[in-house]
């Protein structure tokens, strides 16, 4: 943000020590280092704020556009109907339809 170097961080040390005084630069010292923190943690509530509300804002858009397939509804139902255990697929239903083939169990009537 600031580009701001050793030889201007000595300069301006030096500027305030001439006209603060060397009795009350402590507590400007303090008084500035607690004003800074205080814009600090300002600057990144206010980040985090932003970020926040593009995340919710794109997360908003991504269920809109899934909103507007129609194929995903359906594969929830399907699945959903799958994941059920009163109901079954129409799958499970066409393969109880057909008649069973056991090896061993099946008998004719013509050889009785």
């Amino acid at each position: 943000m600031f580009d701001i170097g050793f030889w201007e961080v000595i300069f301006l040390a030096v500027i305030t020590l001439l006209v603060v005084g060397p009795e009350r630069l402590p507590k400007v010292a303090r008084t500035a280092g607690l004003w800074v923190g205080k814009i600090r943690g300002f600057v990144v509530s206010v980040k985090a704020d932003i970020d926040r509300e593009l995340a919710a804002d794109e997360l908003k858009r991504t269920l809109e556009k899934q909103a507007s397939v129609p194929e995903i509804e359906e594969l929830i139902d399907e699945a959903a109907g799958e994941l059920m255990p009163g109901k079954r697929s129409s799958a499970k239903k066409d393969a109880d339809a057909l008649p069973a083939r056991e090896s061993g169990d099946v008998t004719d009537d013509k050889h009785t």
